[in-house]
C-alpha cells in the first residue's frame, strides 16, 4: 500500500475502514489514525517508551472512553446542562456527562468520528472533518482542519482551524495522555510540572467551573515553579481535572507549561495559542484493555495538559469566548517540544 494512503488499522461498525499514517521528523514518529484524528503512538529517539499513552488495535479505541490520543470538539471540556444562547438564540446540546451536562462535544464528539485524510507528506499529515449543523445539538455546520508536523528540535505541532455559515461554539484541544517514564506502566505522580498561570477555576462536584477566577497562590494549583504532581491531602492523592487560566484571549504561541519525567528526564515544554489549559492526571483511569505494547495503565498512568478556551464559557460572559462567526477562521496552534537529558 503506498506510503500516502497508510495502513489500514481497523473497520468501524459502520464498515468504514480506519487508516493509520506514521510521520517522521525532528527526532519523533507519531502514528496518527483516521478515527477523531487520534495520535495512537508517539517516540522520541533515543528513549524507548512511547511518550503517550494509546492502544495497539483498533476495536480499543471504538470503545475508549478515555478519549486517549484525540482530537475533541466541537466544545471541548463541559458546558453546564448542556445550555448556552448565541445571539439571542438557546440551544441544547446533548448531555453525555452525568446525564446533566456536555463534555468534549457529546457522545458522538470530533474524538468518535472518522476524518477524512487530505495531505500526507514524510512529516506532516493533514486530517479533516465536516460537522453537519445540529450534530449533538450544536447549530450551524463545522468544516475543520487538523494537521500534524514534525520538526526540529523534537517538535510535534498541533494546527487547527475551523470555519462556520452561521453562528456557532467552536473549541478544540487534543487530548493526549503523557508519561516521560516508561509509557504508563507506572504513574506520572513524580514527574515535576511547571503552568504558566496565576489563577484556576475552581470546579463543583459536577466538575463544572463555579464562576470564581481564583488566583493560585497559597493553594495547590500553584505550578507557577515546578514541582512534582504528587501531592497529598488527609493521605489521598490530590486528583488534578481543572483549567488553569494563561490570558483572557487566544494570541501568539507561548510557554505555557514544562514536565519532566522522574526517572527518564526526557522533558516537554507546551506551547500554544489559548487562553486555558486543562491538567488531567488520569486518575479515573481503568481501561478495559492493555494498552501499548501490553501495558495495563491505571489511576494516574498519565496527564493531560489540554489547551483550550476555558469550560463552560458560553455561559460566562466575563470568560475568554468560543463563539464562531461566520466570516472568522478559528486558528489554534498548540506545540509539544520534547527533550532527552542533557541535549
Amino acid at each position: 500500500m503506498a506510503m500516502k494512503d497508510g495502513e489500514v488499522f481497523g473497520t468501524t461498525q459502520a464498515g468504514d475502514a480506519v487508516r493509520r499514517f506514521t510521520i517522521r521528523g525532528g527526532g519523533l514518529t507519531a502514528n496518527i489514525i483516521g478515527l477523531g484524528a487520534i495520535i495512537q503512538d508517539l517516540r522520541l529517539a533515543g528513549h524507548d517508551a512511547p511518550l503517550v499513552l494509546g492502544y495497539g488495535n483498533f476495536e480499543s479505541y471504538e470503545t475508549d472512553t478515555a478519549f486517549f490520543g484525540a482530537v475533541v470538539g466541537r466544545y471541548a471540556n463541559r458546558i453546564r446542562d448542556g445550555r448556552f444562547t448565541i445571539a439571542g438564540q438557546r440551544y441544547q446540546t446533548e448531555r453525555n456527562f452525568l446525564d446533566k451536562h456536555t463534555l468534549h462535544g457529546g457522545s458522538q464528539g470530533f474524538s468518535h468520528r472518522p476524518w477524512e485524510v487530505s495531505l500526507h507528506g514524510r512529516d506532516f499529515v493533514t486530517l479533516t472533518l465536516h460537522d453537519p449543523d445540529g450534530t449533538m445539538g450544536f447549530p450551524g455546520a463545522l468544516d475543520v482542519t487538523c494537521t500534524y508536523r514534525l520538526k526540529i528540535p523534537g517538535t510535534l505541532s498541533v494546527e487547527m482551524t475551523a470555519t462556520c455559515e452561521e453562528p456557532t461554539l467552536c473549541n478544540l484541544t487534543q487530548h493526549s495522555y503523557f508519561n516521560l517514564d516508561d509509557g504508563g506502566a507506572g504513574d506520572i505522580l513524580d514527574h515535576r510540572l511547571m503552568l504558566n498561570a496565576g489563577a484556576y477555576l475552581p470546579v463543583d462536584g459536577d466538575l463544572i467551573p463555579t464562576g470564581v477566577v481564583k488566583p493560585v497562590d497559597g493553594t495547590p494549583f500553584d505550578f507557577r515553579q515546578a514541582r512534582p504532581l504528587r501531592m497529598e491531602s488527609e493521605g489521598k492523592q490530590l486528583a488534578y481535572d481543572q483549567n488553569f487560566c494563561l490570558a483572557s484571549t487566544r494570541g501568539p504561541l507561548k510557554l505555557a507549561s514544562w514536565a519532566q519525567g522522574a526517572n527518564s528526564g526526557v522533558e516537554m515544554e507546551l506551547w500554544t495559542t489559548e487562553p486555558g489549559v486543562q491538567l488531567y492526571t488520569g486518575q479515573y483511569l481503568a481501561p478495559p484493555s492493555p494498552g501499548l505494547e501490553g501495558r495495563r495503565y491505571k489511576a494516574f498512568s498519565g496527564f493531560c495538559l489540554e489547551p483550550q478556551v476555558w469550560p463552560d464559557a458560553p455561559n460566562r460572559p466575563y470568560f475568554p469566548q468560543a463563539t464562531l462567526w461566520p466570516g472568522q477562521i478559528y486558528h489554534h496552534v498548540t506545540e509539544y517540544r520534547f527533550r532527552l537529558p542533557g541535549a
